[in-house]
């Protein structure tokens, strides 16, 4: 059995594997128009979606044996909770799962943008996973094109465009750009 992944802080940064009784931090984060924008054109998400669809599809990927899940991101100084970093194979769920493809997301909270938090984060855990997940061939995003701020967070991270494809989860199919960067 592999340890548990761990990710020690970064400098501004403290990171925690986020489970179900996060459900109010997730509904929160949610909430913001700003923040949803480009998920679901800025509607906030209703708790019985979180409960009943966010928080089991999160659990099912959950793994801190291979460092897989949605990890919070929170400040050292006071641990409030700015967001989080999503790690899972590429195509969770699906038939084209890739599991030496790892596919980071990010949410992060709006009075946070711009202050390169969500970029810190994901390099953390990128590097963590590099060193300890050497089966790892590749990690990869899949953003909305008008996401300039999620967009320039991938490019950040050295991820560059592949093609234009669509996500598909069982709520809905999303036109999205696909960019990844080798592991190695």
């Amino acid at each position: 059995m592999k340890p548990y992944i761990n990710i020690p802080h970064s400098e501004r940064l403290h990171f925690r594997l986020m489970d179900e009784k996060d459900a109010d931090l997730l509904f929160e984060l949610d909430q913001d128009p700003e923040v949803m924008r480009y998920l679901n054109d800025g509607k906030p998400t209703p708790r019985e979606d979180i409960d009943n669809y966010f928080i089991p599809r999160m659990m099912d990927f959950t793994d801190a044996e291979a460092g897989c899940g949605l990890w919070s991101m929170e400040d050292r100084e006071n641990a409030e909770c700015l967001g989080w970093i999503l790690v899972r194979p590429y195509g969770f769920s699906t038939d084209y799962c890739e599991m030496d493809n790892l596919e980071l997301g990010w949410r992060t909270r709006r009075s946070h943008w711009n202050k390169g938090l969500t970029t810190e984060g994901a390099t953390a855990i990128i590097n963590v996973l590099k060193e300890l997940r050497p089966e790892i061939n590749k990690f990869s995003a899949i953003v909305d094109a008008d996401n300039i701020a999620s967009v320039a967070v991938a490019k950040k991270l050295g991820m560059t465009f592949k093609k234009n494809t669509q996500h598909v989860t069982p709520k809905a199919t999303f036109d999205v750009e696909y960019y990844d960067m080798p592991a190695r």
